[in-house]
Formats: C-alpha cells, structure tokens, sequence
C-alpha cells in the first residue's frame, strides 16, 4: 500500500479537522459556508468503486455532518457531491448552505469570493463538531 498524500490543492484549500485513520476529515478554509471535506485514503476516485465497508462508514460520516449542519448551524439546505472535475482526488464535500449566503441559490464552485475564518470562530465550530465525531 502506499502512504496516503493529500492532494496539494485540497491541503490549500482546507485545514485538517481530524484524522480518522482511513479518512481525513477537513474543514474548507473559506468562511462564507460551512464547507466540509471527507478525503478517504484510497487510491480510487470514484464512489462506486469503493468497498462497501467504506461506502457505509462515508455515509454515516456524511449524516452526522448533515445534522450538525442542519440541527446545529441552521443552514437552509445541505449540499453533498463528489464532482472531482478538478481535483480527482476522491473527496466528498459537505456543504451548508443558507439563503442569505455570498451567493444563494448559485453553486459555490469556482467562486473567488472569499474570507478566512477568525481563529475563534474556526476553533468553536470544530470543538462543537468533534463532540459528534
């Protein structure tokens, strides 16, 4: 097997919320929506050819961030995709959206609007969801 590298452009993009041994769980670095990252640590890129053991423990991982999102932040609408257009990398992005955000009902990709988390701010939001994890 070889050792996991995290795509450059995600490492960028993102800051590491918690290793979770076969994924990594990222927090987008982008404040105007709570944008979440789940990059498993696998070789393949796409969702069906994951074993289903991996299929399942995404899944669950994407509900709990869904809920968090919904009961816990209020956001109006959760958006899940694993476009990998760009970045084939197998990530999955967790998206809170409100209608109130930079660019409701608009995809946020491609954006360049942009604002980097106060630490505060970036600190609550990651100790509120590690109590789920």
């Amino acid at each position: 097997m070889t050792a996991f590298v995290l795509d450059k452009r995600l490492a960028d993009s993102s800051s590491l919320i918690k290793d979770l041994g076969d994924v990594q769980l990222r927090l987008s670095n982008n404040a105007l929506v709570t944008w979440f990252l789940i990059v498993p640590k696998v070789s393949v890129i796409e969702w069906f050819e994951l074993d289903l053991e991996m299929q399942l423990r995404l899944n669950a991982l994407i509900n709990t961030l869904s809920r968090f999102l919904k009961e816990d932040l209020h956001v109006d609408k959760v958006n899940v995709a694993t476009i990998g257009n760009v970045v084939s990398q197998m990530h999955i992005h967790v998206i809170g959206r409100k209608k109130d955000d930079f660019c409701w009902p608009d995809v946020v990709w491609g954006k360049s609007e942009s604002q980097a988390y106060e630490a505060h701010q970036k600190d609550d939001l990651i100790s509120s969801l590690l109590t789920l994890i």
